[in-house]
């Protein structure tokens, strides 16, 4: 039998049956006993009762005390990196979104997705950024980025470290975002050949929500001559597809003047006129409560998690339940409504199950058209389902 490579933690008796089954996630509760003096972000190497070895992973403080690496014994080395981040392009790049001349941006890690628990990397033309969440991961940003450099394909020629949010939601020491490998470059990226502005330095998550690319590009298809309203709308995704798919007028919503004076950019730079396509610096919760009816034609509802966790999931629900039963009630006969949620305390069944709850009580006649999710580029482990996040629907309103 191998010696283990690195400081070992031990699991219970029957404690082991979820790592054996390829999930990722070790909780505090399933572990015997533990090297000393560890600290977060160090590597172990993870054994059963019996001594023997499970996998490989980066040791972390809280419920989930491991996240692994590897279900091997194996060593956590440039190879690795090289290996994961390889891997993970080749997928892009079978996907057509490598060298692709209408979109260059997409998601090159997705974490647990692409079996590197803990990490995110986005890119943006000729920037990668990345985004530990984890200490391990934090870590091992420089050599995760010198890494990226190698790979045969990847036209980049800087990586950015976004890390510091992530890691003070934790609760750990600030961890100092900036560029890791060259400088800024160009800010605008191309998504179906619709245009964008992305501030990865002081944006939201990496800069842009790239997991909506393919629900942008169904409305683009469905948007033409409708009067449309796009809340929560940050920097006016939806808005922008929504007027190349030829909608006659978009109104976008959101609480953030900051996003609204973003969205505004991203109308003009596609050559859209911003004074016939408002952007209001308002709560779309009251928006939505305000507005009159028959208004709009298409709306769209991708509001931030309103259930981050388990223990707020039930206010969570009240509200998609508020902004949908508003949605469904005023929005024009024969319109469309794509509602979405992010928040994955709340699985598909619960979201469309809350979504019926607002449509009953509106008395009126809705379809399911399409079931949306997160596209290619986001993939889900199969041995971790609690990467399936992204839930949405498209309702046709009678």
């Amino acid at each position: 039998m191998k010696s283990p490579l690195y400081p070992v933690i031990k699991l219970r008796k029957g404690k082991d049956e979820a790592v054996r089954r390829h999930h990722p996630w070790i909780f505090s509760g399933a572990i015997e006993t533990a090297a000393p003096n560890l600290q977060a972000g160090d590597i172990v190497s993870v054994v059963d009762s019996k001594n023997e070895i499970l996998g490989t992973g980066f040791a972390e403080a809280g419920n989930i005390a491991i996240k692994i690496l590897s279900f091997s014994n194996r060593k956590i080395d440039n190879t690795f990196w090289q290996e994961r981040l390889k891997k993970a392009f080749e997928l892009r790049k079978m996907m057509g979104l490598t060298n692709n001349v209408s979109t260059n941006c997409y998601r090159l890690v997705h974490s647990e997705g692409d079996n590197l628990p803990g990490l995110i990397i986005d890119i943006y033309g000729k920037t990668a950024v990345v985004q530990a969440q984890t200490e391990g991961m934090a870590l091992n940003v420089k050599t995760i980025s010198d890494a990226l450099m190698t790979i045969e394909g990847l036209d980049i020629d800087s990586v950015y470290n976004k890390s510091s949010e992530a890691m003070q939601r934790m609760g750990k020491d600030a961890v100092e975002d900036g560029y890791i490998i060259g400088n800024k470059s160009d800010d605008f990226v191309l998504e179906n050949d619709s245009r964008f502005l992305i501030d990865w330095e002081e944006g939201q998550k990496t800069g842009f929500f790239l997991d909506r690319r393919n629900n942008r590009e169904l409305v683009r298809q469905l948007a033409k001559d409708k009067t449309v309203l796009n809340t929560f709308c940050y920097t006016g995704g939806f808005s922008v597809t929504a007027l190349h798919g030829g909608a006659k007028k978009v109104v976008s919503i959101d609480c953030s003047k900051k996003a609204i004076a973003a969205c505004e950019k991203n109308i003009s730079l596609n050559g859209f006129d911003i004074n016939k396509n408002p952007s209001i610096a308002e709560d779309a919760k009251l928006f939505l409560q305000n507005m009159k009816k028959d208004k709009f034609d298409l709306i769209i509802l991708d509001p931030p998690a309103f259930a981050k966790n388990h223990r707020s999931l039930h206010k969570g629900l009240q509200g998609y339940k508020f902004i949908n039963h508003e949605a469904i009630t005023k929005i024009k006969e024969g319109g469309l409504l794509f509602t979405f949620s992010c928040s994955q305390a709340v699985d598909k069944a619960q979201f469309q199950s809350i979504v019926m709850a607002a449509a009953i009580e509106t008395g009126r006649k809705v379809q399911v058209l399409y079931q949306l999710d997160q596209p290619e580029d986001h993939p889900v482990n199969i041995f971790h389902p609690e990467g399936a996040y992204l839930k949405g629907l498209v309702l046709k309103i009678d």
